[in-house]
């Protein structure tokens, strides 16, 4: 199974932003050109890059749209994209637009019956779940509110709708730079059938030789390439080696 690593290219109020926890204000890294950093990673090897729209996942309003849209005719790249996507005409528009795979966060935990609609129409490998966990508890609403469920549980439930994948992010080790936590995402991992990608925390090359060990599909790494902590270039030669 190949391994995929999505450098991020979080938006809020038209910067490249890091956040720590998600939490709006706690930004560690704030940059002007978010499209510059998107040429930046692909300019280092990269073939996929992952957006999140954090205005958009708040305010339930894709109001970097803008950006996204040079992004993806600007990069040939496998872009995914989640943050504000509440509607099955959101999703749409965004696979429309050439986003090669939409995440679905809380429109997908609202209404499940659109992942399964958005995959007979798009195919599985275009519809990604997002299950976004803290303290063991799956959050909506742009991590704020929390769930009585947890991420095994929906993850099944999604792979019964037909998602094509999830996106695993573990919120507690979020933007912290201090290293994951292996065991949730082995757990989701050795329960679903369908590929996780893993984010939160990811700092080093060991923390991805790790997620690859325990069966990830792929990580998403933020923070710490933004902060030089971890070499993308070597971090790209490690999981292709």
């Amino acid at each position: 199974m190949t391994f995929d690593l999505f450098p991020a290219v979080d938006l809020r109020g038209g910067r490249c932003v890091q956040l720590v926890g998600g939490v709006p204000g706690s930004e560690v890294v704030s940059l002007d050109d978010p499209i510059a950093e998107a040429v930046r990673w692909a300019l280092m090897g990269s073939t996929t890059l992952h957006i999140i729209d954090l205005d958009g996942a708040i305010q339930g309003e894709r109001v970097n749209a803008p950006i996204l849209m040079e992004i993806v005719e600007t990069l040939d790249l496998f872009i995914q994209v989640g943050g504000g996507i509440r509607s099955r005409e959101d999703a749409a528009s965004l696979l429309e637009l050439g986003v090669d795979r939409v995440i679905l966060g809380t429109a997908a935990l609202a209404d499940p019956a659109m992942v399964t609609d958005l995959v007979a129409d798009f195919g599985k490998d275009r519809v990604m779940v997002a299950l976004d966990v803290r303290s063991g508890k799956v959050t909506t609403e742009g991590w704020q509110r929390d769930l009585e469920k947890g991420a095994v549980e929906l993850g099944l439930l999604f792979q019964e709708r037909g998602a094509g994948s999830i996106l695993f992010t573990n919120i507690d080790t979020e933007g912290q730079v201090r290293g994951i936590d292996p065991g949730p995402t082995r757990r989701l991992v050795e329960a679903v059938e369908i590929p996780v990608v893993a984010a939160g925390g990811v700092t080093t090359i060991e923390d991805i030789l790790t997620l690859r060990g325990v069966g990830a599909a792929g990580a998403v790494v933020g923070t710490a390439i933004y902060t030089g902590r971890l070499d993308f270039k070597e971090a790209l030669s490690a999981t292709r080696s």
